[in-house]
């Protein structure tokens, strides 16, 4: 889904004006933006946790030489489902799979 599925649902479920959706989405990305930026973690209820953890330095190789190389400190986004989230997939999963039975002798 990319962000302009997202205003057009907002859109059609809110009944915001287009430019009111587009607003909206914008605002509620640059605050999630700027949070995890200061190093805060973003948890949504229901959905699940943004957090920006710090890798350190390391050592590693160059596939192609083999030479050793310093692989640099980095910061990366992880996203942790909640338990709400986890327990919704799973359930559309067993609920997909019991649809579709793959027992031949059915």
């Amino acid at each position: 889904m990319t962000k302009a599925e997202i205003i057009t649902r907002i859109y059609e479920k809110v009944g915001f004006s287009k430019k009111d959706a587009t607003d909206v989405v914008e605002a509620t990305f640059d605050i999630i933006k700027n949070c995890l930026e200061r190093g805060e973690k973003v948890k949504v209820s229901g959905f699940g946790n943004f957090v920006v953890n710090t890798k350190r330095p390391r050592k590693g190789r160059n596939p192609q030489t083999g030479d050793e190389i310093i692989i640099v400190g980095r910061k990366v986004l992880t996203f942790k489902a909640s338990q709400i989230m986890k327990k919704s997939l799973n359930g559309m999963a067993a609920n997909a799979g019991m649809s579709s039975s793959s027992d031949p002798t059915e």
